[in-house]
């Protein structure tokens, strides 16, 4: 993705291109794919049929511009005390000085100008629950410095795209909302303690928090009763929109990608955590794709 952006600028300047668009992660999409799903659950819910056209290219393109402005100021807030610490990401440009404090700044505050001029063509209830979303992607990178629960809050910056979705396509936020919004808090508490299964011996020795410290041992059992609890919740949200069959179908295939990853984390080896991790992906698109077709087919 990055050679392509890059192919289509003059060569002197795509080497210091190429450490802002790393910097925002466009090189790996796979943090916006997390974030992309349960947007489109909440746009394909509340719209209860295929969602406006326009508040889809929307919410697609500040799921991207969103994801990019917290991957920035989550590396402002590490690159010292946890990056250039921790192996994984000692490498990532702020963390290896090549970009500096002022450049990240300047380049989350222009992402977070270029999300709100989208949300400018929705509603006013959207207009301001965009501020909400906006305070907790800045929030969200320093609570891993206080408390354990960060998760929690990277839930919440996550999923507020969802009642940001249901406002505008519906001009108000229901009760399967904050059904949806609770559910997407869980998914991602159990991704993003996957992810931080992967550095929790290095993030003990730095000083980081997570949940994945916090569940310590019981860090396997814990992320069933989540997984559980996320799928009640999902079916919840189906039986409370009456759909049919094809979306349960899509929900026991999410179920059956949690079970396999609790099998492959079994030894919580780091390169099956991280697998884990990336096997989400698999659950919201499945999960989006049975609510497409259970609505196409009512």
């Amino acid at each position: 993705m990055i050679d392509v952006l890059l192919g289509y600028l003059p060569a002197d300047r795509r080497g210091r291109i190429r450490e802002y668009l790393v910097l925002m992660r466009m090189d790996r999409p796979i943090g916006a794919l997390l974030l992309l799903w349960p947007t489109w659950w909440a746009l394909w819910f509340a719209a209860n049929d295929f969602p406006p056209v326009g508040l889809l290219v929307i919410f697609t393109l500040g799921v991207f511009v969103m994801r990019a402005a917290g991957c920035v100021i989550n590396d402002y807030a590490d690159h010292d005390w946890l990056d250039a610490k921790v192996q994984r990401t000692r490498g990532r440009p702020m963390a290896a000085g090549r970009v500096s404090k002022q450049e990240a700044l300047a380049l989350f505050g222009g992402l977070l100008a270029l999300a709100f001029v989208l949300v400018l063509f929705t509603n006013t209830l959207t207009i301001l629950l965009s501020f909400v979303g906006a305070a907790l992607a800045a929030i969200y990178p320093f609570t891993k410095r206080v408390t354990h629960l960060a998760q929690v809050v990277l839930g919440a910056a996550f999923g507020w795209s969802i009642p940001m979705a249901f406002a505008a396509v519906t001009g108000s936020l229901p009760p399967l909302c904050w059904l949806l919004f609770l559910a997407n808090v869980l998914f991602s508490v159990i991704y993003d303690t996957e992810y931080a299964m992967v550095d929790r011996e290095e993030d003990i020795r730095v000083g980081a928090r997570s949940t994945a410290i916090l569940f310590g041992d019981a860090d396997l059992p814990i992320l069933g009763v989540l997984m559980v609890t996320f799928v009640f919740a999902m079916l919840l949200a189906g039986t409370r929109a009456a759909l049919p069959w094809p979306y349960f179908v899509g929900l026991a295939a999410a179920a059956g990608l949690f079970a396999w990853q609790q099998w492959i984390m079994r030894d919580r080896a780091r390169a099956p955590c991280l697998a884990a991790f990336r096997n989400n992906n698999w659950v919201g698109f499945v999960l989006w794709a049975g609510l497409l077709l259970a609505l196409a087919i009512r």
